[in-house]
């Protein structure tokens, strides 16, 4: 498996919402992983407050390329966008537990839904007017 998977975290213990937002990050790297081995330790990312997607422009390198997969609590449609323009999937999460999470995505299960979050609704606003 050549996959690494970026979790958005609350002081890399939970996992968060308001990807956009959010500077503390999980990067699993799961090349060469196999069913049943423990989980690599994953690298830990902070991120200046101008490389938060919501706030990073241009095209240039950005530590989260090279991710396949993030897993956030909450996202809006222009994170959203943006992770896929660095070939990225965006998969929302009802779970805290990074291991867990991780866990789902290894066994192809599906991730538990989100709660109800706010502020998307309200990132959905912002990002009619924003310029991403």
């Amino acid at each position: 498996m050549t996959m690494k998977i970026a979790l958005s975290t609350k002081h890399f213990k939970t996992i968060c919402g308001h990807a956009g937002q959010c500077r503390n990050w999980l990067i699993y790297d799961l090349a060469g992983h196999s069913a049943g081995q423990p989980l690599p330790a994953p690298r830990q990312i902070v991120l200046e407050k101008m490389q938060a997607i919501h706030h990073f422009s241009g095209d240039g390198p950005h530590p989260l390329d090279g991710t396949t997969l993030v897993l956030t609590a909450s996202a809006g449609d222009g994170f959203v966008r943006r992770m896929q323009q660095r070939s990225a999937e965006v998969i929302k999460t009802g779970e805290t537990d990074p291991s867990a999470a991780l866990a789902h995505v290894l066994a192809g299960e599906a991730q538990p839904a989100p709660d109800f979050d706010i502020t998307t609704s309200l990132c959905k606003v912002f990002d009619l007017f924003s310029k991403h």
